[in-house]
């Protein structure tokens, strides 16, 4: 596995194996990538799921996922995971973000995109080309998915952007309904429906992807799990791994040991 260095809260990766590559989990970004050789077979949405080379994947935020070689060939592909905040800016924030309901789709402009901002995992992109790969992505994703999209209010929008805020710089801390309530104005289960329709999951599981991210950035520094899981906010190790699992498909250690040798 080789992972290209983060930018704007955008990661790249390239996958290759055979077998199973990872079991079910689920991220709070759009997962959108390129099939470049082999067969990739997955389950979501309770179907099994297969692309060839010439596919785009498109995995909604919060959809569980696995990930498999279809073939004894092998399998070779790569993704970009976009966080949901960036497709919606392009349209101001001011609909739900776009659902497609068929992961594997066809689509000559969507895979130019991706195909632009994946072909060099060794350099960060340029930030002029990102906004443009997020912009023709953007529109990829809207016309595949094809039905009118909710309107959603200033007041929820700037609600929800406060809330993200927030989680985002306390999300070492404690944080309660309560203190969401405080900063947003909205209740609880109004900020949770509207943070979901913008955002593509809730709150919670926004604070807990932050906190996963910054764990990453740790390990990547050479810090042990332990020491991760206290600074990243965890309350230990054992909840920390369980965490990173359910996201991500396999153990912190098991992507260190890839991430290590991927160099």
């Amino acid at each position: 596995m080789r992972v290209a260095m983060p930018s704007r809260g955008v990661e790249r990766i390239e996958a290759r194996f055979h077998g199973n590559g990872f079991s079910p989990h689920r991220h709070d970004t759009y997962a959108l990538g390129l099939t470049l050789h082999g067969v990739q077979t997955f389950r979501y949405r309770g179907s099994e799921r297969f692309s060839n080379p010439g596919n785009v994947i498109v995995l909604h935020p919060d959809e569980v996922h696995d990930g498999a070689a279809g073939t004894d060939d092998g399998l070779i592909y790569r993704m970009i995971y976009l966080p949901p905040e960036l497709i919606g800016a392009v349209e101001g924030h001011h609909t739900a973000l776009p659902f497609v309901g068929n992961p594997v789709v066809a689509d000559a402009g969507l895979w130019q995109a991706l195909a632009d901002i994946l072909d060099d995992l060794d350099h960060e992109p340029d930030a002029l080309a990102l906004d443009d790969s997020v912009m023709r992505i953007a529109a990829g994703l809207s016309r595949q998915a094809g039905m009118p999209r909710k309107v959603v209010t200033a007041t929820a929008r700037t609600a929800v952007m406060s809330a993200r805020d927030f989680l985002e710089d306390h999300s070492a801390e404690t944080v309660r309904s309560n203190d969401l309530e405080t900063i947003t104005g909205l209740d609880r289960y109004e900020l949770a429906r509207q943070f979901r329709r913008l955002l593509g999951t809730s709150p919670h599981r926004y604070l807990v992807m932050r906190r996963l991210e910054q764990a990453k950035r740790l390990m990547s520094i050479g810090a042990g799990l332990a020491e991760t899981a206290a600074d990243a906010g965890f309350s230990d190790q054992a909840h920390f791994t369980r965490h990173f699992r359910k996201a991500f498909g396999m153990t912190p250690g098991r992507w260190n040991d890839l991430r290590t040798r991927s160099r």
